[in-house]
């Protein structure tokens, strides 16, 4: 089983920046791909920032030039460093990550205020 635990969400005006972060535990070895998504009210969860195994990304092309997701392995850890944050940025942030399966964190809150 993985646990995933996040933190780092919060209220920022915008322009602003927050740092996400995801650390994973359990009994996996190593994960392959890790990521965030995002769920606004009333839309579908999607796609934030994904990085591979190999350390290649990919990004919403909302988010490009503005978000930079990383990965520390030695730590299980993913972060999403988010720079020049839009009212549309807030959402509810899950974490992601893939070990034989997909496995979601709890969610973390992110609310700009314009």
């Amino acid at each position: 089983q993985v646990q995933l635990v996040e933190s780092g969400g919060g209220l920022v005006h915008a322009g602003g920046s927050l740092r996400l972060s995801c650390a994973a535990s359990g009994s996996i070895f190593s994960f392959n791909a890790m990521g965030w998504y995002r769920q606004a009210p009333g839309k579908q969860r999607d796609l934030v920032a994904r990085i591979a195994n190999s350390a290649g990304t990919t990004y919403a092309d909302s988010v490009k030039g503005r978000f930079t997701i990383s990965r520390d392995n030695a730590k299980n850890t993913v972060y999403l460093q988010m720079n020049s944050l839009k009212p549309e940025d807030t959402a509810v942030y899950y974490c992601r990550v893939e070990a034989g399966r997909a496995f979601w964190g709890q969610g973390t809150q992110v609310t700009v205020s314009s």
